[in-house]
């Protein structure tokens, strides 16, 4: 009995917890003016030229096919956007890291994630950024940004990611 009558008192305070206060409206006071409610969903704008605006408006990653490190006709338009972006703001610089899934050993996918890298790297510098402000760097397996052992997973974390510094 007394193990009920605990439950029913547990579950009277969570509803009583998640219950939301009751917004002012103004209407009760009579008379007085009520301020706005504030804006929940008003983003700050971005900064042009930040790191912000990079990963939004430019994109910060490309994908890779299977086992492979050339880089795919999708990703050359962001990679085109990159270089633009780059050489508008010369101040940056950066590091282009290199990701594969977790199928292979660890060993192998070090050398994909950095040929993947690479592959990156002499786009950029094909379209006019500097190769002195490219740092590469390959971590293979061991940072994934999709957990799963599935082709959606895998295909998100067969990537080349740009960094700014």
């Amino acid at each position: 009995m007394k193990l009920r009558f605990l439950s029913i008192v547990a579950a009277a305070a969570l509803v009583a917890a998640c219950e939301s206060a009751p917004e002012n409206t103004g209407a009760a006071s009579g008379g007085g003016v009520s301020a706005p409610p504030p804006a929940r969903t008003a983003p700050a704008g971005l900064v042009k030229g930040s790191k912000e605006d990079f990963i939004a408006n430019v994109g910060d990653r490309v994908f890779f096919d299977l086992d492979k490190s050339s880089v795919r006709g999708d990703a050359k338009a962001t990679l085109d956007k990159q270089a633009a972006w780059l050489k508008s703001y010369p101040n940056y610089s950066f590091t282009i890291e290199g990701h594969a899934d977790e199928r292979g050993t660890r060993e192998y996918n070090l050398a994909l994630g950095e040929r993947r890298a690479n592959s990156v790297r002499e786009y950029l510098i094909a379209n006019g950024v500097a190769a002195s402000r490219i740092k590469v760097v390959s971590y293979g397996k061991e940072r994934p940004v999709a957990l799963g052992s599935n082709e959606a997973a895998w295909s998100q974390n067969r990537r080349g990611v740009t960094v700014l510094n």
